[in-house]
C-alpha cells in the first residue's frame, strides 16, 4: 500500500500530522500542517517520507475511525488563504472530450469541429512530449483560493445563483513553492473539482463562470511516485440510496497530457512560483454524471473512492444564500 500523509485537528483544536505506511498511521510528532512538514524537508534536501520518519513516529491512529469522528481536515492548507491557489486543466483524459463535446454541440453546425474537441485532439497529438520537449497546452482554467477548499464530509455549497452543482472525480496534484521559486510537488489527493456544468453548456465562454466554486479533497495526501493507472468510482447518493454510479479512471496512462506536461504550463508562469505559496492543481476527468443527464438536488452526496487511496471523499451538497452583489462609490 502506498505512503500518505493526512491532517488531523483533536476536538480541542490541536493538531498533528498523521503518516499511513499501509494499514498503519503514526503522529508525526512537532508539526501542526504538511505544509510545515514540507518546508521542513526542502531545508534538509530530503523528501516527506525521510522527513516524517526522521521526526519519530509517535501513536499510532485508526484513521478511518477519525473520517467517521469528523477529525480529518484536507491534507494541505495555508494559514493564509490567499495564499493558496486552486486550478485545473480540463479535457486531459482519453474519452473526456464526449461529456464536454455533447455540451457544446450546439455552438457548432454542419462539418464545424467544436472548440472543445479540436483542443482534445490537440492534446492526444502533442499533450505527451518526449522528454525534453514542450507539449501542448492544456485548456486552464481558475477556481479561487483556500478559502474555496473543503475537506472530507464538509458540505459542497453552490452559490445561490448558480445553475447545477456537479460532481468531477480527479486526482489534484498538491504543490509548494520553495524559497527559490521551485514547485515542489509534494502530492496527491483524491478531488471532487465541483462545477456548474448548467452554466457552462449555455455557453463555452462562461467556463470560467461555472469553475468559480469551491472543490473537496480527500483526507489523504500520497507521497509515493505518480500513480500510472488510477481506477475508482463515483456515485450520488439521495436519501441514502445509491441514484447514480460509475467508475472513472485517471493517471497517465489514461490522460492524453503527461503529468510533466500539464505542470510545465502551469508553472511556466511566474505568478505561479511565488516563494511560500500553495497550489492545488485539479487534472481533468472523463465521469460525470451531468453526462447521464442526472440533475443533482440539494441534499444529494457525492462519493468518491480510488485506489491506492484508502478512505473515500463525501460530501454533501448544500446551496450558499443569497447575496446581492452591489457596489458604493466613494
Amino acid at each position: 500500500m502506498a505512503l500518505r500523509l493526512l491532517q488531523h485537528r483533536a476536538p480541542d483544536g490541536a493538531r498533528c500530522v498523521l503518516f499511513a505506511d499501509g494499514a498503519q498511521a503514526h503522529v508525526v510528532p512537532g508539526v501542526a500542517s504538511i505544509r510545515e512538514l514540507a518546508l521542513r524537508a526542502i531545508a534538509a534536501g530530503t523528501t516527506l517520507a525521510r522527513a516524517a520518519r526522521d521526526a519519530g513516529l509517535g501513536a499510532a491512529v485508526d484513521i478511518a475511525r477519525e473520517l467517521d469522528a469528523g477529525h480529518l481536515l484536507p491534507p494541505i492548507d495555508h494559514a493564509d488563504p490567499a495564499h493558496l491557489i486552486l486550478s485545473g486543466t480540463g479535457l486531459t483524459h482519453l474519452g473526456s472530450a464526449e461529456g464536454r463535446d455533447k455540451m457544446h454541440a450546439a455552438a457548432a453546425s454542419g462539418q464545424t469541429m467544436t472548440d472543445s474537441m479540436r483542443m482534445f485532439l490537440d492534446g492526444v497529438a502533442g499533450g505527451k512530449p518526449a522528454d525534453g520537449n514542450i507539449g501542448q497546452q492544456p485548456e486552464w482554467f481558475y477556481k479561487g483560493d483556500g478559502s474555496q477548499l473543503v475537506g472530507p464530509d464538509a458540505p459542497l455549497a453552490m452559490p445561490a445563483f448558480a445553475q447545477d452543482g456537479g460532481e468531477e472525480p480527479e486526482l489534484a496534484g498538491i504543490y509548494l513553492i520553495g524559497d527559490d521559486g521551485t514547485p515542489f510537488r509534494l502530492g496527491f489527493a483524491l478531488a471532487n473539482e465541483f462545477s456548474d456544468h448548467v452554466t457552462e453548456r449555455h455557453n463555452y465562454l462562461w467556463l470560467a463562470h461555472s469553475k468559480l466554486r469551491q472543490a473537496a479533497l480527500g483526507p489523504e495526501l500520497l507521497i509515493d511516485a505518480a500513480p500510472d493507472d488510477v481506477r475508482g468510482t463515483s456515485r450520488i447518493r439521495r436519501d441514502g440510496t445509491v441514484i447514480w454510479e460509475k467508475p472513472f479512471l485517471s493517471g497517465e496512462t489514461n490522460m492524453s497530457h503527461s503529468l510533466a506536461n500539464l505542470e510545465h504550463h502551469h508553472f511556466k508562469y511566474d505568478l505561479f512560483r511565488r516563494p511560500g505559496d500553495v497550489h492545488v492543481h485539479f487534472f481533468g476527468t472523463a465521469t460525470l454524471s451531468f453526462s447521464d443527464d442526472l440533475r443533482t438536488q440539494e441534499g444529494d452526496v457525492f462519493e468518491i473512492e480510488a485506489a491506492p487511496f484508502t478512505l473515500p471523499l463525501r460530501n454533501p451538497l448544500t446551496r450558499a444564500e443569497p447575496y446581492a452583489a452591489s457596489v458604493k462609490v466613494l
